[in-house]
């Protein structure tokens, strides 16, 4: 988004509100923190934002307390309540007093995402309540500079620990589940994007090549035993370690424009049988990812 939204963060939780507003951050979000209830109303004194992330539970001042205030100083910031264990009607109640939607956690962070792009676009009267605008690849796309990055001459061992990374580097409470993004994408030496690689071609690699090979017709129903896998599957990864990515890598997936409307990406996912899709400027650079996930999660955020 060309406009970068200003959202609050705010839970008494140190550790989860830091996790959250740095994955909300790496997401393209102004993302701001607060501690606490009066730590949140002295921020909006001093500065509007679009979208207030805010916990029921604290300690002082509530979430119910805190909405209230918000509301009362900025009529138009729209609110996202999030309700621990047992709290679940205390949220749903909040929607009385003006709050957009809550959630429960843990929280996954690209349904938290989803709910405050329809927050913001609510609160530009673009939402459910005031004609909602669809949406472009743009606006839901992972930003190129967020997805994780390998080279042709890496190899796959790197590859592996990065890919592990990008499941693993945000995750510091139990109470924020990210999902990782299960593939990297590969640059040649002239920094150019030559391909993708995903866990699908780990496993494909992975294989024997005999496995794939044809054979007689007479073996078409052979089986192997339970002894000839044994052991297989360590001695095939200890081997790839040392293979490069451009070895194994698959090729850069089909392109789409930013400003691609959804249902036609939809099609285009669906009829080719793909997961995700480069995003491209006027200029055919590219300037993100969109996977299937993105497309979900705006189903899910138009229909409930």
């Amino acid at each position: 988004m060309s406009t970068k939204i200003r959202v609050l963060m705010v839970d008494d939780e140190e550790r989860f509100r830091e996790t959250t507003a740095k994955l909300l951050t790496n997401r393209g979000f102004e993302t701001t923190i607060a501690g606490s209830g009066e730590e949140a109303i002295e921020i909006i004194q001093n500065k509007p934002h679009d979208v207030v992330v805010l916990d029921i539970k604290m300690p002082g001042m509530d979430g119910h307390q805190a909405l209230s205030k918000i509301k009362h100083l900025q009529p138009d910031a729209q609110v996202i309540m999030l309700t621990g264990h047992g709290t679940p009607n205390s949220a749903r109640a909040a929607l009385t007093q003006d709050a957009f939607d809550y959630l429960s956690k843990p929280c996954d962070i690209d349904i938290l995402t989803a709910k405050i792009n329809a927050a913001y676009l609510e609160k530009r009267g673009e939402g459910k309540k005031g004609g909602r605008r669809e949406k472009k690849v743009r606006d839901i796309m992972i930003h190129v500079e967020d997805y994780s990055k390998v080279s042709v001459d890496d190899t796959v061992k790197d590859a592996v620990s990065t890919l592990l990374t990008s499941f693993n580097k945000f995750i510091s409470s139990g109470r924020l589940m990210e999902t990782g993004h299960r593939s990297l994408l590969v640059y040649d030496r002239s920094g150019k994007l030559a391909g993708i690689l995903s866990i699908t071609d780990l496993m494909r690699a992975l294989r024997p090549a005999y496995l794939s090979a044809a054979k007689p017709s007479m073996a078409d129903s052979m089986q192997y035993s339970a002894m000839f896998w044994e052991g297989l599957f360590t001695t095939q990864a200890r081997a790839l370690a040392n293979k490069k990515v451009g070895e194994i890598m698959s090729d850069t997936p089909i392109s789409v424009d930013q400003e691609s409307n959804l249902m036609e990406v939809a099609n285009l996912m669906f009829t080719s049988r793909i997961r995700r899709l480069i995003v491209t400027d006027l200029n055919k650079k590219v300037v993100g990812v969109v996977r299937e996930q993105e497309i979900f999660f705006e189903i899910a955020n138009i229909i409930i």
